[in-house]
């Protein structure tokens, strides 16, 4: 039975047990942090002394923080901004990766040595003190600019973006040096198709399916570089509670109030292991040389 190419790597992903379950996990979580708010409408701010660094309860079903505000709105909250910041800055770096691996894939001589110089430059810069270095320099400014949570938003996007780039960029380029030599490029280039119509109907949709791949893997590597970044105390504001924010706030109190760290550790922990198994199922579906 002849099955399209986007039946087949679905019949494939689907027999990955472990990416299927990852993939209805991950869903789960971006609907809850898109639509629990909606239902749990409990403002993220609002301070009860009395309630302070209380367990789960029916009222506080993740518990609270030492201001008596409740984990569970915070996390909800924090989650949109956590998971945005791994999208976002998943999308920066395939662009950049896929612009500059293309140039130097189909480009030969001076070019190609100049952007493979240009990436391993980047690939030997130590990556978490120049994040900080940089966001310690541009917070203030961006803030001024856009807004104290959509600066930050951008600076942390850009930067987390900027340094992830060079993996996609070598592997598109590995892509594009084995795809050019093949017979229907060579057809493409015999009926007279110039280089760019080459590139952008022939070369590139097939060399997307390794970059998809190492897109999930960019999404779970920003998520922690950004727990990072507001877990060091440079990334997002106090008062937006991402989930590092939270471990942040939380470190003080692991004697007290063990659930306030373990909650937002857990959910950092559950959405990159999700992510980098659906990874490893994409992988699998989109190999063309498995055989399941």
């Amino acid at each position: 039975m002849h099955f399209s190419p986007g039946r087949e790597a679905w019949r494939r992903f689907r027999r990955h047990r472990l990416a299927v379950a990852s993939a209805a996990i991950l869903s789960l979580m971006i609907l809850a942090v898109l639509l629990g708010p909606l239902i749990w409408q409990v403002p993220i701010n609002e301070i009860d002394f009395t309630a302070r660094l209380k367990g789960p309860s029916w009222s506080h079903p993740l518990g609270t923080d030492d201001l008596g505000q409740d984990l569970l709105a915070r996390m909800l909250y924090g989650g949109r901004i956590s998971l945005a910041v791994g999208l976002a800055a998943m999308v920066v770096a395939i662009l950049v990766g896929t612009i500059i691996g293309a140039i130097a894939g189909i480009s030969r001589g001076s070019v190609d040595a100049a952007l493979m110089w240009l990436t391993d430059l980047f690939l030997a810069l130590p990556q978490l003190p120049l994040l900080l270095l940089v966001i310690y320099l541009f917070r203030d400014s961006l803030k001024e600019i856009a807004g104290p949570e959509m600066g930050v938003f951008i600076l942390i996007v850009i930067v987390i973006g900027g340094f992830r780039w060079m993996p996609v960029a070598r592997l598109v380029r590995a892509q594009f040096f084995s795809l050019r030599e093949k017979e229907f490029v060579e057809a493409a280039r015999a009926l007279g198709a110039s280089t760019p119509r080459q590139v952008v109907r022939h070369i590139l949709p097939n060399s997307l399916g390794p970059v998809i791949v190492a897109g999930t893997i960019d999404v779970a590597a920003a998520i922690i570089a950004e727990s990072t970044l507001s877990f060091l105390g440079l990334g997002f504001p106090p008062d937006i509670p991402t989930w590092g924010r939270l471990l942040y706030d939380a470190k003080d109190y692991l004697d007290f109030a063990p659930h306030w760290a373990l909650f937002a550790g857990a959910a950092i922990f559950l959405a990159v292991l999700t992510i980098n198994f659906v990874g490893d199922g994409l992988r699998d579906a989109l190999d063309p040389r498995r055989v399941l």
